[in-house]
């Protein structure tokens, strides 16, 4: 199966995408490194989860490490006053090495062993999620320790990734969870969703919390506990390869039905792609070329397996440039280094005429890339470079 880009995106991109100082950036570190890299700019980062802060001032933003469980992102948002959403045990561990205080922390795979809640409570992370009477009934035993949130689905075939197929109940699934967990003793703090992975209509999230004010009303009429949390989760769009809303104005809906929730309900979020997707560009070198059919395919140090795994796992399109652009352009495709013929990132683009160890740059690279990258046929994956970091999680520890 190949990835196709249009040729009119590629050029768009190509023309326009690296100023001279990021050339330069580029060039400097593969000497100095090699390739193939990630850039990874934590200035980015602050940027993206700042302006996130402002579009949602009423909102706890709780990062989820899914798309890019790297420590420097985790030092970096940590100085910025952030919160983290944790799915799994190996989450647990990188962010209490980066000390995190336990009470910033969420826990949100609706699905969990028994040992993956002890490795949370061992590390002091209360905060759970369900959304079925199995994983409500594992909480038995610690019903002194947890709160938990549950879970509503609601289907969005128009995300990336429709994030409610898999996980969540509906409305009265969750009332039913709710009066049984009374019986059981058990916490239920609030209601959660995730209406998909980048999302482009905020009506989406509008939906979403109409909904859960409803549960939320009807807990009350039914003399269960009130619940004082809404986790509203994560999606907020990034642009690849065409313009999306911008934060502030898509927020703006989303605000507005907050507004209608009770005073005493407090709000979190779970975003991830939108922090980290800017943040991270990679860099190739051709390995090798070959003209096949009237196009000339360079096979580059990087691929489908390694760092541009989000173009079969999470739908992605990346924008792409070259370092070079004299010369002649001409059909090409651009194809990873392994030997299988599934490792082909880009096809039937014009490119100019490349050299064996000219560089290709990928833009957006920052979530569900280098995390889903393997080391398919023995090839290395690429090296994270780090740009305006402070490890501030380290200078804490030395002082």
């Amino acid at each position: 199966m190949a990835i196709a880009h249009s040729v009119l995106d590629f050029q768009s991109y190509s023309s326009s995408a690296l100023s001279a100082q990021e050339s330069q950036l580029i060039q400097t570190s593969v000497d100095q490194f090699g390739a193939p890299l990630l850039l990874l700019d934590c200035d980015v980062i602050r940027q993206q989860y700042q302006a996130l802060s402002r579009a949602l001032p009423n909102v706890t933003l709780h990062f989820a490490l899914k798309p890019l469980p790297h420590p420097a992102v985790v030092q970096t948002l940590l100085a910025e006053g952030a919160s983290f959403d944790l799915a799994t045990s190996g989450e647990v561990e990188l962010v209490a090495e980066q000390g995190v205080p336990a009470e910033r922390t969420i826990h949100t795979h609706p699905i969990k062993r028994d040992r993956d809640i002890r490795d949370a409570l061992a590390y002091g992370c209360k905060v759970f999620v369900v959304d079925n009477i199995n994983e409500l009934e594992k909480f038995i035993a610690y019903r002194d320790e947890v709160e938990l949130l549950v879970r509503l689905s609601f289907r969005n075939s128009e995300a990336f990734a429709d994030l409610s197929k898999k996980f969540g109940c509906s409305p009265q699934q969750a009332l039913e969870l709710i009066a049984q967990a009374k019986t059981w003793n058990i916490h239920i703090k609030g209601l959660s969703f995730h209406v998909g992975s980048q999302t482009m209509n905020p009506q989406k999230y509008v939906d979403a919390i109409e909904t859960c004010r409803d549960v939320m009303q009807q807990v009350v009429e039914r003399n269960l506990p009130a619940l004082s949390t809404l986790d509203i989760g994560g999606g907020f769009p990034v642009s690849y390869n065409s313009q999306v809303m911008p934060i502030e104005l898509f927020c703006q809906p989303i605000n507005q039905a907050l507004s209608q929730l009770p005073e005493t309900v407090q709000v979190i979020a779970e975003p991830g792609r939108f922090i980290v997707a800017e943040a991270m560009t990679s860099v190739a070198s051709v390995m090798g070329q070959a003209e096949r059919d009237g196009q000339i395919w360079y096979y580059l140090d990087d691929g489908i397996y390694g760092s541009f795994s989000g173009l079969m796992f999470d739908d992605a399109k990346y924008p792409l440039t070259t370092l070079n652009k004299e010369g002649e352009w001409l059909p090409s495709v651009l194809a990873g280094p392994t030997c299988d013929s599934i490792d082909v990132i880009a096809e039937n683009i014009m490119l100019p005429k490349l050299n064996n160890g000219d560089l290709v740059v990928g833009r957006m690279m920052g979530a569900y890339t280098s995390a889903t990258a393997t080391d398919f046929n023995f090839f290395k994956r690429a090296q994270t470079v780090l740009i305006n970091h402070q490890n501030i999680a380290q200078e804490r520890l030395i002082g």
